[in-house]
């Protein structure tokens, strides 16, 4: 393919490389590349993102900017070890009978072997990054990193080991921290249970969840609520455990919701486990870390599956005439993000960040404007998040990952610690290496918004508090790219994308003027191959347009004109658009507009270019006055559109280019933007 060859071009010229660009680039642009996990492959999220990125990239390239984009690879804890398992699974072997030593070895393995696939189908896509700065968050120089900055976290005191309630997945057997897990939308029940009170009559309390009853320690109601005045000090007895409760006061309590009278189980919800400790209420664990119950359910239920369990308390309440009623009732349940098991919520020994003070340095970034947000509407969910900030679980219960730098401790650090130093650790810190002198801080980071919790608000007060410096000055949060319907695409599902096939099909010019084409102010995307097919044609109006022009030229040594001299008022009109359509397109890409900047040169170069001066040149062109002007205006309109178009279609953009009869010629990758 005419792409590979291009792309095999610019890797041989070293351009993406900023120490190898001519002298005129002088002024850094940097970006980190979001460092797709080891276990993954090119989805449509991957194109989006990188594309968008690779067209800033290119074009301050063409500005002069020395630029570098520094990519890698994420070692993507929890989903490599899941990944490899399921290759030892098809052996009949569990990493537990392997041993801990040779299933790393076995992981090292899978890291050498599929690692680099999703960063060469990145060359497809024609992403020019660094490759020769790619770096993995567990090579040895970011494994020192990572140990630094955990050193320095545990001088300030800010790292701490203790028993807390944590968001546990049973089938991947580690703690989760909340951002980590996903919450879907599932049809339930409500169940209406009625406590006796032990000086007789009742209180009715409404839950989603009647297996935790079994570990209750209070019943709770809202202060002002009129309808419990009397009930508030008295006891309670927990259906089938017969254990006395007390029923308590508290503001947290909704009093819309149920009955207004909800179960209190310190153990099993965080809110719960909130109110627990400031009533001085005890803590029952009821359901262990495999998902099953704990002698502590008692004899009914101890030793069986969760949702066994709820079977058979349900059946015991309905027995004993303890169900008022039961409604159906929409829950958002929270899954685990690699295994999609549910999760559960029980108490664990962890090691947690104290996140006071880095929640203050994140939002003061934002707040005092050293961070920037395109679109400005993702700085609320950022800000919002910071002001409800609980300490973050760092500890996994896995073996493939950042070893807890304590003597002793099995657990590795959560993947996203290792993630929140990449601008920095990337470069070299906590070394002060020439790469992180020059390009640190960052410029510009391009994500989807599902990760600004996640990743971009931990990297900036890590950078914050590591370096003194914010990593990065712009954050770019661009659309999902989703089904025709509107829905999340799945592979599970049938309704994903393969972007390589797309590629294949129609090429990776085609393919990357789709996503941006469809890329307008941050907005979610539904996908069609509607843009697929206008971006083929728009392909070959480029090709044959180009074809026509260059027939117009001289076979060797062409100059391009500083100037085009216009004569007539043709020639007059298709140069003012011109000159509109630099400045415009120039605009929107430095405002991070990259859909309407290409809606901006494709109105230009089909309309007024193709349909319009190009059916007037070719009546000029015959008239022996108009023909060499006219000829100067066809190869200068070209010329700038091809420079105009390159961050976006680049490849057919640097064939047609290598086309035009000027001496002299470099690679369109490194040509001068054109001026307006």
């Amino acid at each position: 393919m005419i792409e590979d060859a291009i792309y095999a071009r610019w890797e041989k010229s070293g351009y993406f490389n900023p120490d190898n660009l001519p002298p005129r680039h002088k002024k850094v642009f940097s970006m980190s590349m979001a460092p797709p996990n080891i276990t993954g492959s090119l989805h449509m999220g991957h194109a989006l993102e990188y594309t968008l990125s690779d067209v800033l990239i290119r074009f301050k390239r063409m500005r002069g900017s020395r630029t570098l984009w520094l990519p890698g690879t994420d070692h993507a804890g929890i989903a490599t070890q899941n990944a490899v398992e399921k290759e030892l699974r098809k052996e009949g072997v569990t990493r537990h009978q392997l041993g801990h030593e040779e299933f790393l070895k076995r992981v090292w393995q899978w890291k050498e072997k599929y690692g680099p696939i999703i960063l060469n189908q990145l060359k497809k896509i024609g992403v020019s990054a660094d490759w020769s700065r790619a770096r993995f968050t567990m090579d040895e120089r970011y494994q020192q990193a990572v140990a630094e900055a955990f050193r320095r976290y545990h001088e300030k005191g800010w790292i701490y080991r203790g028993r807390r309630v944590i968001s546990w997945c049973p089938r991947c057997r580690t703690s989760l921290s909340d951002l980590e897990l996903e919450y879907m939308e599932e049809k339930g029940s409500l169940w209406f249970i009625k406590y006796p009170f032990v000086a007789g009559g009742f209180i009715t309390v409404a839950t989603t969840r009647p297996e935790t009853m079994l570990g209750d320690t209070a019943v709770a109601v809202h202060p002002s609520d009129p309808r419990y005045k009397n009930a508030v000090g008295k006891e309670a007895f927990v259906p089938i455990q017969e254990r006395r409760i007390p029923v308590i006061a508290d503001r947290r309590i909704e009093k819309e919701f149920g009955t207004g009278a909800v179960k209190i189980t310190p153990a099993h919800d965080m809110l719960d486990a909130e109110i627990g400790r400031d009533h001085k209420l005890p803590e029952i664990q009821v359901i262990g870390e495999d998902g099953k119950m704990t002698p502590e359910a008692g004899p009914i239920c101890a030793g069986l599956p969760m949702a066994e369990c709820r079977v058979k308390v349900v059946q015991e309440l309905e027995n004993r005439g303890l169900i008022e009623k039961i409604e159906e009732h929409t829950t958002r349940t929270p899954r685990c993000y690699r295994c999609n098991s549910v999760i559960e919520t029980l108490p664990s020994e962890q090691w947690f960040l104290k996140m006071d003070e880095l929640a203050k340095l994140a939002e003061g970034a934002v707040k005092t404007n050293k961070v920037r947000f395109h679109p400005k509407r993702f700085e609320k969910p950022y800000l919002d998040w910071l002001k409800n900030i609980n300490d973050w679980t760092l500890s996994r219960q896995i073996w493939w990952g950042h070893r807890i730098p304590i003597e002793g401790e099995t657990d590795v650090l959560d993947t996203w610690f290792s993630s929140a130093l990449w601008p920095f650790a990337a470069l070299g810190w906590p070394e002060k290496t020439r790469d992180l002198k020059i390009f640190y801080p960052t410029n510009v980071l391009t994500n989807d918004r599902g990760i600004i919790n996640l990743w971009d608000a931990r990297m900036i007060y890590s950078g914050l508090l590591f370096t003194k410096k914010p990593p990065f000055r712009d954050v770019i949060i661009h659309g999902t790219i989703l089904t025709k319907e509107g829905k999340r695409m799945s592979k599970s599902l049938g309704t994903g994308i393969d972007p390589l096939l797309m590629i294949e099909r129609y090429g990776a010019d085609a393919t990357r003027f789709a996503v941006i084409w469809q890329a307008m102010g941050g907005q979610d995307i539904r996908w069609s191959e509607d843009a697929l097919m206008a971006g083929k044609k728009f392909l070959n109006k480029l090709w044959n347009a180009s074809r026509f022009v260059l027939s117009q030229l001289p076979a060797t040594s062409y100059q391009l004109p500083a100037q085009q001299k216009p004569k007539t008022l043709k020639d007059k009109k298709v140069l003012a658009a011109l000159k509109k359509t630099k400045r415009i397109v120039s605009r929107d890409i430095e405002s991070y507009e990259f859909g309407a900047a290409l809606h901006e040169v494709y109105e230009f170069f089909w309309h007024q270019f193709c349909d319009t001066y190009l059916e007037a040149a070719k009546d000029q062109l015959v008239d022996e006055n108009q023909r060499a002007p006219t000829a100067a205006i066809l190869g200068g309109v070209l010329s700038d559109s091809l420079k105009l178009l390159h961050p976006f279609i680049p490849h057919i953009t640097e064939a047609i280019w290598n086309e035009l009869p000027t001496p002299d010629k470099k690679l369109l990758i490194i040509e001068s933007w054109p001026r307006s």
